[in-house]
């Protein structure tokens, strides 16, 4: 039923472009013929145009490059095709800036990715030396299958107010809204091969670079409604997401909705308000020995929630749901089912448990994430989502499953006997909890707190 539904909906697409194409006003972004208007910036990666086609190739012991376009752009919509080495990931920046203040010049901002490796991710969305993936593809299958290898690939970037979506081969691929950069310049990345010999000379390609600037709101396509809108603006809710359920469990400013855990108010030190971020501000690193944990003040069971979070070095937090205050009655956290959060890298806890049941993503002492996890590093952002549905739960990171179990069951019952939750009763069976942040006496950012409730069917 999804794919003829996917069929369906992409043939009135197609409709609906072969009409308007003939009235869109495209202007050249590149003349054939030679670079101007374009200028080379970071690293060393060599550019061409030979017989009509701009032409990238690698070299060794360079960063990224990029051929940036002289102009800023602000709202636009571009289209481009693309043939690359298979070897080769690539992409092409959008609203993008260099200063000398920021790492020395280092090219940053949004990147539609050129992808084609078996991952698939061509034409999402990545946001590139600063918060890495905005927009990844795993919840959009037909966008993965879309890219072909070895042929020219052809790209559409709308990128209209703060809105930026894409398409790919005339598949819909990604539905971003982000407010940090309204205007740019416009790059094409020859992405840095380090010292590997064996891929000097790899090449990318591009052909009829073409983009719309007067007016683009006029020749904007309609978004599937099978592909995901994502919102990386701050503390806010779209239109989509109220009519789809959710709603903000953190308004940004206040503490309204969150106490402290077997407390009546929010916690008076611990916890701080800065740049629209809710800060566990940092400690001794024990267990809820600052300001303590902090929970919200309903109850909930079928939902999904989605948290952005930022760790600091060496940081260790949590995401807890299903918590039953009162059953700790010594030191340390209140009980419930935990989404980990920590930096696997640099503390101790990633060593410990059983089999990884204790790095970032997985299920607190009892079930490891899959090893195809994407964590950001600390100091940039990640997603951590998590979607209960009766007995059956998910963790999701940054668009990636990585957790994935039935509550209830035999199995998840002798994990329980294994793990340090074997004294509780029922440990994560109730029908509904609290959500809970964790204080672990390390600094932890968290924004974007969001929860939709589920209807589960029978």
């Amino acid at each position: 039923m999804k794919k003829s539904l996917t069929i369906f909906i992409s043939l009135l697409l197609f409709a609906f472009v072969t009409s308007l194409s003939a009235q869109e006003k495209w202007e050249p972004l590149f003349n054939g013929k030679n670079l101007k208007g374009w200028k080379q910036l970071n690293g060393s990666a060599k550019y061409k145009v030979k017989d009509g086609i701009l032409v990238g190739t690698t070299v060794l012991n360079s960063p990224n490059s990029f051929l940036c376009t002289e102009k800023d752009f602000g709202d636009f919509i571009l289209e481009y095709d693309v043939w690359v080495d298979p070897q080769l990931n690539s992409g092409v920046q959008v609203r993008s800036h260099s200063y000398k203040e920021y790492q020395n010049g280092r090219v940053h901002g949004y990147q539609i990715e050129i992808d084609p490796s078996d991952r698939g991710w061509s034409a999402g969305i990545y946001d590139e030396a600063r918060r890495a993936w905005l927009y990844p593809l795993d919840d959009n299958p037909d966008a993965q299958r879309a890219f072909r290898q070895n042929e020219w690939n052809h790209f559409r970037v709308e990128a209209i107010g703060n809105s930026i979506r894409t398409w790919l081969n005339g598949i819909p691929a990604a539905n971003l809204l982000d407010d940090m950069d309204a205007s740019g310049f416009i790059a094409l990345q020859v992405h840095g091969i380090g010292s590997d010999a064996k891929k000097v000379g790899i090449q990318v390609k591009w052909k009829d670079i073409r983009i719309i600037t007067k007016n683009p709101a006029a020749y904007a396509l309609p978004m599937s409604p099978l592909v995901k809108e994502i919102s990386a603006i701050p503390n806010a809710l779209t239109p989509t997401e109220v009519a789809n359920g959710w709603r903000l469990l953190w308004d940004g400013k206040s503490t309204t909705g969150w106490r402290g855990a077997d407390k009546t108010g929010f916690p008076l030190k611990g916890w701080a308000i800065k740049d629209r971020c809710l800060v566990v501000e940092p400690g001794t690193g024990g267990e809820s020995t600052n300001g303590g944990d902090i929970v919200t003040t309903d109850t909930y069971g079928n939902f999904e929630l989605s948290v952005d979070f930022m760790l600091t070095k060496g940081a260790n937090s949590g995401i807890k749901y299903f918590v039953a205050e009162g059953l700790n009655q010594g030191v340390g956290s209140a009980i419930g089912l935990e989404f980990q959060l920590l930096d696997d890298a640099n503390h101790p806890d990633a060593k410990l448990g059983v089999g990884n049941n204790r790095t970032c993503g997985g299920l607190y002492d009892l079930i490891p994430p899959f090893e195809t996890k994407t964590i950001n590093p600390p100091g940039q952002w990640n997603t951590a989502r998590i979607i209960v549905i009766g007995s059956h739960v998910e963790h999701w990171l940054n668009g990636q499953k990585v957790v994935e179990y039935e509550r209830g069951t035999q199995i998840f019952r002798a994990l329980v006997q294994k793990s340090k939750y074997a004294t509780y009763p029922s440990f994560g069976e109730a029908p509904k909890g609290l959500i809970l942040l964790q204080d672990h006496g390390n600094q932890v950012s968290f924004k974007n707190i969001k929860l939709r409730t589920i209807k589960q069917t029978t």
